[in-house]
């Protein structure tokens, strides 16, 4: 798969991605320009959940809905994907039905009545590059594409992804697949 990178691209750490804040990562690219890039890991559960980020907003409280680690770039800041319905006011599309962004009233109706296949997914900072900077990580091999899914950000066991998509660019990464975080571990 060669897919160009921009907003709503999935960039799949190759194995040979050593940097510890994108071994075996999978991240969804929320923008992409000549500014640079933003994304989030969609493959990092944290042992938080989101009541303990937001203890101030009462509709979370006992909720076990649990964040995610979005990245090495402000680490105390949360962001939060949307899968919507529709588009709401205060979001940025990322992707068919997926977007970044939005207000506490989102979330609390997403929690209180949700529509069909309506999600989030709360992430604790963000990965980011500077002009250039992506780019020169695909060129070196850092990175593979593809067109980023919501069911694989939303519904599938995230721990379990980077295999999972590493398995679809075929045989040559099939054997990759299982292979631990850490390679020392094998």
């Amino acid at each position: 798969m060669d897919t160009p990178l921009g907003k709503g691209v999935f960039l799949i750490a190759t194995p040979a991605l050593r940097d510890p804040n994108f071994r075996q990562a999978v991240v969804l690219l929320c923008e992409h320009g000549p500014d640079g890039a933003l994304g989030v890991v969609v493959n990092r559960p944290t042992e938080m959940n989101i009541a303990e980020v937001l203890p101030q907003v009462p509709v979370l409280e006992g909720q076990e809905h649990r964040v995610y680690a979005g990245g090495p770039v402000q680490k105390n800041s949360l962001l939060v994907l949307y899968r919507l319905n529709e588009e709401i006011e205060d979001t940025h599309a990322v992707l068919d039905g997926v977007y970044l962004g939005g207000n506490m009233e989102t979330l609390e109706r997403i929690l209180e009545v949700p529509g069909e296949h309506e999600s989030f997914r709360a992430y604790m900072g963000y990965s980011g590059w500077g002009p250039g900077q992506l780019e020169s990580e695909m060129e070196s091999g850092s990175w593979l594409t593809m067109p980023a899914r919501p069911h694989l950000v939303f519904d599938e066991d995230s721990q379990d992804l980077w295999g999972e998509v590493l398995r679809s660019f075929g045989d040559e990464y099939t054997m990759y697949a299982h292979m631990p975080v850490d390679p020392n571990l094998n």
